[in-house]
C-alpha cells in the first residue's frame, strides 16, 4: 500500500515541534517532551498564562501563538537561568516578572528563527518575521491575519516540561501545499537555491 503522504501543515507542525523541543532542551539542559498528536483546530489564539505571537511572511504566510501555563514558563525560565549558572538570589520569583515574560519572548524568537532556516534548508523557502511579543493574560483572544481569514489552516502542538507541566504551539498557515518541481527532487536544496538566486 503507498504511503499517504503528509500535508504541508503537518509536516511544518513536525518541523515546529521538533525545533520547540530543540530549543528548550539546550538552553534548559532538561527533558521537554511533545505529544504524538497533532490537533486541528480552528483559528490560533493567545491563551493565560502567559503568550507569545509572532507573525511570518514571504514564500509561505503564518502566524505562530505560544501558550504557557504559569508553571511552565516559570520553570523553564528557572532551568535556563541555573543551566547558564545564574544564582539563585538572582533568579526572578514572580511567573510574572518581566525577567520570565522577556525570556519566553527570546524563546520565541530562536523558535521562528530556527523553524524558519529549517523550512529554508529543507524546501528552499524563505520567510521573515517581526520580534515576537509575549504577555500575561487572563483570556484568551482569538488571532487572525486578516488577508487569509477564509484560507488558513491551523494545528496545536501540545509540550510537557521535565516537571510535566504543559505549554502549546499554534501554529496558523495560509492554505498552501509544498510540491516539489517535477525533474528538480534530485537535486539538493544548495544547487537549487544557488540556480534560483
Amino acid at each position: 500500500m503507498a504511503e499517504r503522504k503528509k500535508s504541508t501543515i503537518n509536516e511544518l507542525s513536525e518541523i515546529l515541534a521538533d525545533t520547540t523541543k530543540e530549543v528548550f532542551q539546550n538552553i534548559t539542559g532538561k527533558e521537554v517532551k511533545y505529544a504524538p498528536t497533532l490537533q486541528r483546530i480552528n483559528f490560533v489564539s493567545l491563551r493565560p498564562d502567559l503568550a507569545a505571537f509572532v507573525e511570518f511572511t514571504g514564500d509561505y504566510n503564518g502566524l505562530l501563538c505560544m501558550n504557557f501555563t504559569k508553571e511552565a514558563s516559570f520553570e523553564l525560565y528557572s532551568q535556563a537561568m541555573q543551566f547558564m549558572g545564574l544564582p539563585e538570589e538572582e533568579i526572578a520569583k514572580d511567573p510574572y516578572s518581566d525577567e520570565v515574560i522577556n525570556f519566553v519572548g527570546e524563546m520565541v524568537n530562536q523558535i521562528i528563527g530556527n523553524f524558519r532556516k529549517k523550512v529554508e534548508a529543507k524546501y528552499g523557502l524563505i520567510a521573515r518575521n517581526n520580534q515576537p511579543r509575549a504577555i500575561p493574560i487572563s483570556n484568551t483572544i482569538t488571532m487572525y491575519v486578516d488577508s487569509f481569514l477564509n484560507t488558513s489552516q491551523a494545528r496545536k502542538i501540545s509540550f510537557r516540561t521535565s516537571s510535566g507541566n504543559s505549554f502549546y504551539a499554534e501554529i496558523s498557515l495560509q492554505q498552501t501545499e509544498f510540491i516539489p518541481i517535477k525533474g528538480l527532487e534530485e537535486k539538493s536544496v544548495e544547487d537549487l537555491l544557488e540556480e534560483f538566486f
